[in-house]
């Protein structure tokens, strides 16, 4: 990355340290002030529809002006919006909205002694850093989940959405603005792609970093800053389908996790196939994959049952492999315990789902796999944000500290601790003359 002259470096911290003391004000607001301005911004949203759809058709047509390598495709589908995603964007605001207030509560309340309480209380983390590529719907999210916790937000989109990321952007400073003016500055919009690296040296202006975008960027990023990270390298998501399982049910689930949105993180990359239903199960389940447009790569086993059909041979690589894309690999596993081990081997960590009628197998996969998410009966593609009543989600994280999972509101705060007294001093429960009550309340 091109590095940037000094003055344009001091520039962009002074916009962070403006969005840091930005912030500290919006958490100050009440519940109902920070649910007043989501209100306005959806109601922006929604009047800025035609802008808004204009701007992304400008986006779109420079990205196909690029050329149509698949690369390009990919973006090109999670890019492109309509009139209908956009009213979709305001109704994701709304339902940020309906939720409670996470600030309006106390965790914890300890009396130690008479005249002093210690409280544990909920806190926005601070400034949060969300680095992205071409979704659309990116701004909306994180811009509901940031002002709902009293968080400011710097937001760095990929050049082929910078049209779209303005018009979003400048909806926000505007609820923002409408409240307090000083406001606006919650929002910080960059586009140069050099930004990216004075972001992730910015350890004190910002308190958590969100890469959402490829595995090859999201490891970047956990390599080169010192801000904690919450994001997923990958979504290797696998299914286990086992010699309990109802067939159809398992079809459709497969067909589901695979095709109804194969760019997405949560969409299925793997099905493994217990021995005892492969036979029964394998050529149907090819049949309408590939009648869907996927490619299927399986295992000899697979090959072997399936004779009438063109499937590519695995590789080793194709079992750590994210397609992202119409592409599916598919194993011939001798029981529950062999799905286990291979999904830890070769998972990510992100969603695992197990499809049988055999409770007992169902929870042992549902204890026993790592994963941030893990299913039974049920496609992949449930791992969401929304679809966990969460509202919205600012990304999804296979790390098992802070937040993990699809990420909302609870993900951007943190507590601190209020101690208040009357003048005590350690001094006298040290020597004897006062003693602790620590009585919870």
């Amino acid at each position: 990355m091109p590095a940037r002259t000094e003055a344009s470096s001091q520039s962009l911290k002074q916009q962070v340290i403006a969005t840091r003391r930005a912030a500290r004000s919006l958490a100050r607001l009440s519940g109902d002030e920070r649910n007043r301005i989501l209100l306005a911004a959806a109601n922006r949203i929604e009047a800025r529809r035609d802008e808004i759809v204009a701007a992304n058709r400008i986006d779109c047509e420079s990205l196909i002006a690029v050329g149509a390598q698949p690369s390009s495709t990919a973006l090109l589908k999670r890019l492109k919006t309509s009139p209908a995603g956009v009213k979709e964007m305001a109704v994701r605001v709304r339902d940020v909205v309906a939720l409670d207030d996470p600030l309006a509560c106390t965790l914890a309340t300890t009396e130690l002694d008479d005249g002093l309480t210690l409280q544990k209380v909920p806190c926005p983390l601070g400034v949060i850093a969300v680095i992205f590529e071409s979704r659309s719907d990116v701004v909306p999210q994180v811009g509901s989940l940031a002002i709902k916790t009293g968080n400011g937000f710097v937001l760095k989109g990929g050049s082929e959405a910078k049209h779209t990321n303005r018009v979003l952007a400048d909806i926000w400073r505007e609820a923002l603005s409408g409240h307090n003016a000083a406001l606006a500055q919650a929002v910080c919009l960059l586009e140069e792609r050099a930004e990216v690296m004075q972001v992730l040296e910015m350890h004190r202006e910002i308190d958590l970093v969100v890469p959402r975008g490829s595995s090859e960027f999201v490891n970047f990023v956990f390599q080169h800053s010192r801000i904690p990270v919450l994001g997923h390298g990958s979504g290797i998501c696998h299914i286990y389908v086992d010699g309990a399982a109802d067939l159809n049910m398992a079809r459709n689930v497969i067909i589901d996790a695979k095709v109804q949105y194969p760019a997405a993180c949560n969409s299925v990359e793997k099905v493994l196939v217990h021995r005892d239903a492969a036979p029964r199960f394998l050529p149907a389940l090819v049949r309408e994959l590939q009648a869907a447009g996927v490619e299927v790569r399986g295992c000899q086993r697979t090959l072997a049952l399936c004779p009438d059909f063109e499937i590519v041979p695995a590789s080793e690589e194709d079992w750590s492999a994210e397609y992202s894309d119409l592409k599916i690999t598919v194993k011939v596993v001798d029981g529950l315990q062999e799905a286990i081990d291979h999904i830890d081997h070769y998972g990510s960590r992100h969603t695992e789902a197990i499809l049988t009628e055999d409770l007992s197998a169902a929870e042992q996969f549902l204890d026993e796999v790592d994963a941030a998410s893990v299913f039974h009966n049920a496609s992949t593609r449930f791992a969401d944000g929304y679809r966990f009543g969460l509202g919205a989600e600012i990304g999804i994280s296979n790390s098992k500290l802070h937040a993990r999972g699809p990420v909302g509101l609870e993900g951007l705060l943190t507590y601190k601790y209020k101690l208040k007294g009357s003048g005590q001093i350690v001094a006298d429960y040290a020597e004897g003359r006062k003693k602790f009550k620590h009585r919870h309340v």
